[in-house]
């Protein structure tokens, strides 16, 4: 990563590298979850939505999983030999079958820094479309908005 604000904000997912995260993360109610919520979508009253992420992260194979995917992701972890050739074709190119990125503007897990590097970037088969008022749970925070811009897209 090359940009440290983007790093600094991505501090959790070194943190769940770490063993301790499956205590922290669960601690008091899981009230670090809350905190990544009020941080990634300012703004947002998720408290419907975070009753159903503590009851679903109470399962401690479910916590193991979700924080498994953060592990996986940065980690070097265990690789199904049987996936092999699966996964190295994964991370060997761009994908060139039309595609969708949606990007709140008040997100504060991915700046729109990234996303604005990313649209400079990308190759034309790529749309790009920043919606405003939403922070990282866009879909929860613009339903409308979002359901209305992937149908668009679906019948382009």
């Amino acid at each position: 990563m090359q940009n440290l604000e983007q790093v600094k904000r991505s501090w959790y997912m070194f943190f769940f590298q770490h063993g301790l995260a499956d205590l922290v993360v669960s601690a008091n109610n899981f009230a670090f979850i809350d905190m990544l919520w009020r941080d990634w979508s300012p703004g947002y009253d998720a408290s419907v939505d975070l009753e159903f992420v503590r009851k679903s992260l109470a399962d401690p194979k479910n916590l193991q999983a979700a924080l498994g995917y953060y592990r996986a992701a940065l980690g070097d972890g265990y690789r199904d030999p049987q996936l092999s050739e699966l996964q190295n074709q994964m991370g060997s190119g761009v994908p060139t079958q039309p595609l969708l990125y949606l990007h709140g503007t008040d997100c504060g897990c991915i700046g729109t820094d990234v996303f604005e590097s990313a649209k400079s970037m990308a190759p034309a088969n790529v749309k790009f479309e920043l919606i405003a008022a939403a922070g990282h749970f866009l879909q929860l925070e613009q339903p409308e908005k979002v359901n209305k811009l992937i149908c668009e897209f679906l019948t382009s």
